[in-house]
């Protein structure tokens, strides 16, 4: 397989493990946000968070290491014990071969091409997927099989957050469709065992036709530029939306309102979030809305926090919004939200995450020569997402509301996949253990995708804290897109995979060894007692 014949490459990760296991512990400090001013941001201003070093830094400040074993990789037993060798091996075969480029490329080609549209073609693909990438990524084609995995994930003390695998949505009856399949999904839940789901994700890209997602987002952001001259008699209650930092350029000239067909179907899709989050409630389980592009971001917030105006109360919020971290003014819009929640007395959750709009983004910030909405480095990402994560906790620790990690992805680079797991994922929960933050609070929840960061997920499980496996369902032709965009997650010797793969490796080597082991002790114990036999008979 492409890892297994790789030396160096295999050097590197095992130092990198050694360093993870070994090296002394750095904490997350309380970032210090900036209230928002009436200036832009760029790349020469100073931003809201400091820029770390670009290698690990290596101060100890924490020396009770006995608290400090978050994860520990060279302990492959413990991390897989929940895993049976079958489901090992199935899972070393299918990210090994996702590491292989050309044959992802290939792959990805096929699926893309016009040959997709040949019948019995079509059928072998299909068929080849659902049993390799399909049953790797993806929870079940419905509910039902959705629900099996569910189970599953529950028995090894994990929960999963159920995504009904559904695009945009381009009118009225669509929308409806796709409300309708998220209610079921809500619906699901109450035959699976109390608290096996931690969350239902809802798009408001499926609820909402994307043309009027664009229209409303184009308004909130003239209003909110505009505010003493511009009047949304359609608007509901809400929390901040923008800070000054983000981006405007999708809306150089004041947009025509409102159409009196349009505010109804605005209505529509009120309406059709509202229906789900009374199943919810129903159903006693939390809805975390998904984010999307910069040009239709701020209709998807303000549907996300009026409903959390009409619903989350109590210590508990029933809606999540999303933060990508990768943007820039991902923290003071962070800070300006959950501020004005607390002026409100209203619990706020939220799902931080890095965000995967990076190419379309810069793009578009090009071909219109602004500045990219993105951070200019990926450890500027990064330090964005310790920051946002920080501050979170420390709201939490002590007030209503919650938080969801949200990480996968080990980076592609090396370079970067010591400082990822220092400063991201085992940062943040010795940061929770500090503050008392644990499974038991249910205010934290790690989180990552099914088939993803296995290793992190097992290590931050037998830490005690709460973990989650993002679960996409739907028919395989459905859930196309998104295995695209895992498929090229996950391809290279150094993708975000890489690190599971070679735990897995490792581990199922273990087991090889132990299975050769108990062999030749069953047959010396099968010797010895013929023996014994041979001899009383004698």
């Amino acid at each position: 397989m492409a890892m297994t014949t790789n030396g160096s490459s295999s050097k590197l990760i095992r130092s990198f493990v050694h360093r993870v296991k070994s090296s002394p512990s750095t904490t997350l400090t309380t970032p210090r946000f900036r209230s928002a001013q009436r200036t832009t941001i760029n790349t020469t201003a100073t931003t809201i968070f400091p820029t770390p070093p670009p290698t690990p830094p290596t101060t100890t400040v924490v020396p009770d290491h006995s608290r400090d074993a978050i994860f520990d990789f060279e302990d492959t037993k413990g991390l897989f014990s929940s895993v049976t060798t079958g489901k090992l091996l199935r899972s070393a075969a299918n990210l090994n071969l996702a590491a292989v480029e050309p044959v992802v490329d290939m792959g990805v080609w096929v699926m893309k091409s016009r040959l997709m549209q040949v019948g019995l073609f079509r059928e072998i693909v299909l068929g080849a997927i659902k049993h390799t990438s399909y049953e790797h990524f993806v929870a079940g084609a419905d509910t039902e099989e959705t629900g099996r995995t569910v189970k599953k994930l529950w028995e090894s003390g994990l929960r999963g957050m159920l995504d009904y695998g559904l695009e945009h949505a381009i009118d009225n009856e669509s929308c409806d469709i796709n409300a309708e399949e998220f209610i079921k999904t809500v619906e699901s839940t109450q035959s699976l065992p109390p608290s096996s789901v931690s969350f239902v994700v809802v798009k408001i890209t499926a609820i909402c036709p994307i043309s009027l997602l664009k229209r409303v987002s184009d308004l909130l952001r003239w209003e909110y530029k505009n505010s003493s001259s511009t009047n949304l008699p359609w608007k509901l209650k809400t929390l901040p939306i923008f800070s000054e930092s983000s981006p405007f350029y999708h809306t150089l000239e004041k947009p025509s309102p409102l159409t009196p067909e349009e505010e109804h179907d605005l209505e529509l899709a009120h309406q059709r979030l509202v229906n789900i989050c009374n199943k919810s409630i129903e159903s006693k389980v939390p809805v975390v809305i998904d984010a999307e592009d910069t040009s239709i971001q701020p209709g998807i917030d303000y549907f996300t926090y009026s409903a959390a105006v009409m619903y989350n109360n109590g210590e508990k919020p029933l809606i999540f919004g999303t933060i990508q971290a990768y943007l820039k003014d991902a923290g003071e819009r962070l800070y300006a939200t959950k501020k004005a929640a607390d002026q409100m007395g209203l619990p706020v959750g939220f799902k931080l995450v890095r965000g995967a709009y990076m190419s379309s983004e810069t793009q578009l910030a090009n071909s219109l020569n602004v500045e990219s909405p993105i951070h200019n480095s990926i450890i500027d990402t990064h330090n964005c997402y310790n920051e946002c994560a920080s501050f979170m906790l420390d709201e939490v620790s002590n007030r209503p509301g919650g938080l969801i990690l949200a990480t996968h992805n080990l980076e592609s680079g090396l370079l970067y996949l010591y400082w990822f797991l220092k400063t991201d994922a085992k940062l943040a929960a010795q940061k929770a253990r500090n503050l008392g933050i644990g499974k038991d609070s249910e205010k934290l929840e790690f989180a990552s995708l099914y088939g993803m960061a296995e290793a992190m997920t097992f290590g931050l499980r037998n830490a005690g804290f709460g973990v989650s496996k993002y679960l996409p369902f739907g028919p395989v032709d459905q859930i196309m897109p998104y295995l695209l965009r895992r498929a090229e997650e996950n391809k290279g010797l150094l993708s975000s995979s890489n690190l599971d793969r070679q735990l897995m490796m490792k581990e199922l080597k273990r087991r090889m060894k132990g299975y050769v082991g108990q062999g030749f002790e069953d047959s010396e114990r099968s010797f010895k007692s013929e023996a014994g036999s041979i001899v009383k008979l004698n």
